[in-house]
Order: C-alpha cells, then sequence, then structure tokens
C-alpha cells in the first residue's frame, strides 16, 4: 500500500522530498489541489471542503497513510478527518516549540498563510509553549503565489522578503520558523536576508518521522521499489510538461535542503 502526501498546491513536494530520502523503501502519491490553491487565504469553510474532497479520492485510492503537508489544512480539518477516517492521518504544525527547545532566551519568528497565522490552533500552540511571550508570528501570503509560478529567486521575490522581514530587529531572533510548505523554496532568499545569528526551523522531519513511527506501530514499513504517482485535484499527472515541472520543484528543494 502507498503512502499519501497531501497539499493544497505544490508546497508539500517539500515534505515528500524528506520522506523519498528517508524511506527509500516506500511507495508514494502526492496530492496537489491545484485547482483551488492558495487554501491560506480562503475561509475555513472552504479549505474544510476542499480537504473532505482530497481526502476522500486519497482514501478511495487505498491508501495506508495520509500526510497533510499543509500547514492550513492542518490547522482547519485535520482534527475532523481523523474522525471520519480510520488510518494514521499526520498533520503539520509551525514548529514553534521545536525552535523555542532549541534556544529559549531569543525571539522566534513563525512564518505561515494569514488562516495559519490568525487561526485557533495556533493561538493554542503559542499559548502552551510561549510562557515567556518570545514568538511573533509574520504572514507571508505571496510566498505561496511565487512558488506556484516557480519564481524563486527575482527581484520581486527578494524585495518581498526583505520588506516583510525588515519588519523585525532580526538581530534579536534566534529562529524562522517555515510555517508552511511552500516557504522551502526561497531558503536561498532568506539566507542572504537574515542575520547569521539566526537559522531555519520547519517542520518536514519532524512530521515525517511521526509518519514513519504510526507506521511502523501498525506493522507498515515496506520494501518495495520506490515510486510516486501524482494528481491534481484528482486528476492523474501524466503530461510530460507537468512531470517536468515537478521535477524542477524537486530539483529546487535538492539545492536548497542543506540551507541552515
Amino acid at each position: 500500500m502507498k503512502i499519501a502526501f497531501f497539499d493544497s498546491g505544490i508546497g508539500g513536494l517539500s515534505v515528500l522530498h524528506h520522506a523519498m530520502r528517508v524511506l527509500p523503501n516506500e511507495q508514494f502519491v502526492f496530492y496537489a489541489d491545484e485547482d483551488n490553491v492558495p487554501y491560506g487565504v480562503k475561509t475555513r469553510e472552504e479549505v474544510m471542503g476542499f480537504v473532505q474532497q482530497a481526502f476522500d479520492f486519497l482514501v478511495g485510492c487505498d491508501v495506508k497513510a495520509i500526510v497533510v503537508a499543509c500547514n492550513t489544512a492542518t490547522s482547519v480539518a485535520v482534527r475532523e478527518m481523523r474522525h471520519r477516517y480510520d488510518i494514521p492521518i499526520i498533520g503539520m504544525e509551525p514548529a514553534a516549540k521545536k525552535a523555542l527547545d532549541l534556544d529559549g532566551e531569543h525571539r522566534v519568528l513563525v512564518a505561515a498563510t494569514p488562516i495559519t497565522v490568525h487561526g485557533k490552533k495556533m493561538q493554542i500552540l503559542i499559548d502552551r509553549f510561549d510562557k515567556d511571550h518570545l514568538v511573533d508570528l509574520l504572514p507571508l501570503p505571496r510566498l505561496v503565489e511565487f512558488a506556484e509560478r516557480e519564481e524563486f529567486r527575482s527581484e520581486a521575490v527578494r524585495a518581498y522578503l526583505e520588506q516583510e522581514l525588515g519588519r523585525f530587529p532580526l538581530a534579536d531572533y534566534s529562529a524562522l520558523v517555515l510555517g508552511c510548505t511552500h516557504f522551502n523554496y526561497f531558503k536561498d532568499t532568506m539566507r542572504e536576508i537574515m542575520p547569521e545569528n539566526m537559522h531555519f526551523v520547519d517542520g518536514n522531519e519532524g512530521t515525517v518521522r511521526e509518519l514513519m513511527r504510526q507506521l511502523d506501530a501498525r506493522h507498515g514499513l515496506e520494501n518495495l521499489p520506490q515510486t510516486v504517482d501524482y494528481y491534481y485535484s484528482g486528476r492523474r499527472v501524466e503530461d510530460a510538461a507537468e512531470l517536468a515541472r515537478i521535477a524542477r520543484y524537486m530539483e529546487r528543494l535538492d539545492l536548497v535542503y542543506e540551507i541552515h
């Protein structure tokens, strides 16, 4: 059986990319809801409907687990999906706790989509772990748009990031938490803007580790030739140009993988 990765768009490839490195003998399905991306500026009700439709499709593919490789979809819909389906469902959360655990003295900047930044799940997370009020939140909705059109390194991207990150005295911060899977594509430009004292923290590694833990508990890990099937909003991706586009994203992730 295969492991499904679901995202509003192409950002979740960053989670799949990590999983492919640490699970070389598993087979995967990647579902990008390209018809409805971006989720971060939609209503909660809209996002819930999109996620339900995607899950109905993926469960119909007889997958053994679903990774919701989207912070926005996690914050809105994961709890409801776990009530509906009896398979492991692993969500993403901005790794603010991880960043605070690494350095509990300096400030932490969490970048995410607007719906994640303003969501109840984020507030609960911060109330639980940010006892010293060290976390600041930064919505970066345009990064999703840049990522979806493969605009990774441009004057517009750099100007946007300089403007938004420049709102904060970055010398006071220990970490930038990448609270949206789309944001990983821009680590090189961010690294050029950030001071040396800051490092990146994201939830990809922890999410895949939890996936492995749950599958192992169910004796669900396999030893198969690695494969990936790609779907856009339920349509199998077979067009050569689109497969080449996905390959370019994976190459981009190879490029930024070791940037910390």
